[in-house]
This record gives structure tokens, sequence and C-alpha cells, in this order.
């Protein structure tokens, strides 16, 4: 193809610069140079970003953000997001990437998924999971340039915005790349996570596409290793449905698993201790612990992420709660924390939860995100370690614990609960 102002492919060295790409697409190609199966794929440089304000000409809206009072900065962001999504590509930028895809559709035939990459995120303590967009399936030029402009205004969103509020970050002082790869027609997909708390390794698993998992729709099979990749446990989920993509232009779709199916894991003793290696490789590169998603189709395993991972100590409870009732459920990676129950069966009831509370809820999706600087824990019925809702708490050193049957139903409204986030059990005192 002709010569590259903005775009990368990820098997040139230059793609695994996090400065320019992020470090969600620099780490996609640092795995892929390391050897480890990726999707491959190409990353769009936070100077295409720069490039398309000033080609807008929304320079000033952004000089403005910066000092700008409340109300002056959710005007002007809704400004700034609305215009980068509804205007075209500048020709520079949409000439390049639409090359780029057709090679990439060509070599690789099938459907492609964008995802944005955010300087920002998965670095400092800010992992921005479930924060910004993912777009799955896409087959047209049309849909595709669509997701590009929709990734960049993602930065600007009311979510992004108030999880940055939350750190003191401004969407200003940063950019959003974009990664672009062929999607992985997945079977199976889930997480990993190289160091728990305790020194293991953990994996999770579901059927079909991850997002059942990140937004925390199910509970998903859970294989625990010991530190060298030895199976030593493994704990079938609880899965109704799976996600899958079936056109361009419908949403992901769910499907009831099968139930026969749904009491069989959905990886074999082979496939877990393959994950666990590349696992061990991706804590290598990174130099830390790290909190992987992968998926599987019919060809094997696709790394498609991997982030540091921040590791909390264990532990000690008092005595008095080892005499109480216990529920079991997937650790959400740190901390121990205790307070009152509040009991929450949908999101129009969070106005009930006051600082220091326990929310005990069945979803687990990262929407809850504002609540966990508040709450001394949460307890939910689905979802699991490698959900996006527990990689924010685990950001934020809130106890959780995921994936416990029957948690709404058997804790009390206003019981003391205690919640061990290292190994999983949920306690309380009526």
């Amino acid at each position: 193809m002709t010569k590259s102002r903005f775009s990368l492919a990820l098997e040139v060295s230059e793609a695994a610069d996090p400065e320019r790409f992020g470090p969600k697409s620099s780490n996609q190609a640092l795995l892929g140079h390391a050897g480890l199966p990726t999707p491959g794929g190409f990353c769009l440089g936070a100077d295409a970003y720069r490039h398309q304000f000033h080609h807008l000409g929304i320079g000033d809206a952004l000089a403005a953000f910066a000092n700008a009072g409340h109300r002056e900065s959710r005007r002007l962001s809704n400004e700034i997001r609305l215009t980068l999504f509804k205007e075209p590509i500048a020709p520079a930028i949409g000439e390049e990437i639409l090359e780029r895809r057709a090679h990439l559709v060509t070599d690789r035939p099938g459907r492609i998924a964008v995802r944005s990459s955010a300087l920002i995120e998965d670095r400092g303590g800010t992992s921005f999971a479930g924060q910004f967009e993912s777009f799955l399936g896409l087959e047209t030029e049309e849909d595709f340039q669509t997701a590009v402009r929709a990734s960049w205004a993602a930065l600007w969103s009311t979510r992004a915005l108030r999880y940055m509020d939350g750190f003191g970050l401004s969407p200003a002082s940063t950019a959003m790349a974009v990664l672009v790869q062929p999607l992985v027609e997945a079977v199976a997909s889930g997480g990993g996570i190289s160091k728990t708390a305790d020194g293991r390794m953990s994996i999770s698993a579901t059927r079909g596409l991850g997002e059942a998992i990140a937004q925390g729709e199910v509970v998903p099979d859970r294989y625990d290793l010991d530190a060298e990749g030895r199976l030593i446990e493994t704990v079938t989920g609880r899965m109704e449905h799976s996600v899958h993509c079936v056109r361009h232009d419908v949403s992901p779709s769910r499907r009831s698993v099968n139930q026969d199916d749904g009491g069989k894991p959905c990886l074999d003793v082979a496939r877990v201790k393959e994950l666990a290696r590349y696992m061990r490789s991706a804590e290598e590169l990174v130099g830390a612990p790290v909190e992987v998603e992968w998926a599987m189709d019919t060809t094997g395993i696709k790394m498609l992420q991997a982030r540091p991972l921040r590791v909390a100590e264990p532990t000690v409870p008092d005595a008095i709660w080892q005499r109480r009732p216990a529920l079991r459920g997937h650790p959400g990676g740190v901390g121990w924390g205790a307070g009152r129950a509040r009991v929450i069966h949908c999101e129009c009831e969070l106005g009930r939860v006051g600082h220091g509370d326990i929310l005990v809820t069945r979803m687990a999706g990262p929407a809850l995100s504002h609540v966990l600087p508040h709450v001394a824990g949460m307890v939910a019925e689905l979802g699991g370690s490698t959900s996006h809702l527990a990689s924010l708490a685990r950001e934020r050193g809130t106890p959780m614990v995921l994936g416990v049957p029957g948690a709404t139903t058997t804790i009390p409204e206003d019981a003391h609960v205690a919640v061990d986030g290292v190994t999983g059990l949920v306690r309380w005192i009526d």
C-alpha cells in the first residue's frame, strides 16, 4: 500500500509504542512480536485523532474545556463528542484506513472488530475497563468508518468523563488511538489472572464472545491453577446464554445455552495449560502480573489483551467472622470490607446505597463503576473475576465477590456483611 502517515500494521516494531497507539494496541503488538497468537490487524495513532480535531476546527473547544466550569465543560464535551461522531473523517485519514481495511479483509477474509485504545488506559492504576467502545462484526466500509468516529468520540462520553473525574484526569490532556483487527468468531472466550493474591493463577471462560463475562451477565467457568500452571480445581459456571455476532447491522445476539452443555466446562485441560503458558509469557513482557483477555475459534486461542494487574495481600479476618454463615463466589482479588447490606434489584435503587455500605446485587456490569469509590464492598450473583467491574474494583481497592448464587435472596437487607475479595467468601450477621 501507499506510504502510511497515521497507521501501522501490528507486526511492525513501531506499533508497540504506547505513546502513539495506546497501551491496548501496543500490548497487542508486543504479544504478537513475542510469538503469542493474536488476531493481527493494524492500529490508528493518536496523531490521527489530533489531525481530525484540526480538520473539524474544534481545537478552540478543546482548549476551552481545560478551564471551563462544570456546566460549561459538559456543554463543550457534548459539542466535541457529537462533532467527532457525526462529521466525516478527514480525507488524509479516511483514504489511508480504507486502504488498510481493504488489505486486511483480503488477507484474512471475514468481519472485523474496532476497539478504542486511549493513551491513558491500562497505566497508572487506571484500566478504564468497559469505559470506552468496542465494535464487533463490522462488514462494510461505512460501518467501519462510523466505528472509528465513535471510538474517537468515546473519550468524551458521560461514562468516561465520570470515570476520569474520579482520578483527576481530563480528556483534553490526552488522545484516542484505535485498534482494528479481524473478528475472532469465538466458540469460547474469557480472561485470566497470572497471579492471584494467594500466589496462584486463575482463568475464566464462557461460550461465545467474552461480552457476557465482561458485562457481568453470566457466571463463567473458573480454572484455578498453581504458580507453575498446573490445574488444581475446575468450578463450572452458570451460563443461561452465550453471545455471538450475527450480522453487521444488529447487536451481538444472545443464544440460550443447552442445559447439557451448560454443565460441561468450556475448556479441556490442554487448553487451560496453554492459556497458562501464554499468561506467563505476557507477564514477562509486561514485567508484572497481568490480567488478560482471550478468545478461541476453530483454529485455536488468540490473545486479545494483557494489562498490568494490581495484586493485594490477603487479610486475616477477626475470629468472630469465622463462625458466621458464608457464601462462596469468584474473588475480585483485593481486600476485606465490612458494612451494612444494601440489596439492590434495579439500578434505579442505587440512591439507597450510602458510603460504607456493602452493595448486594444480581448483575455486575461496568455501569455500576461510579459507586465503587463509596462502598465498602460489593457482592453480585453474576459475573467473574475477569469482568470489567472486577477490574475496576481492583484498581479502586474495593473488595468484591462475584458469581455468588442466591446472594440477593439469602443476605438480609441491613445485615452486617463482610466481603473477602481474596478468598471469595461473604459472611454476615443478621
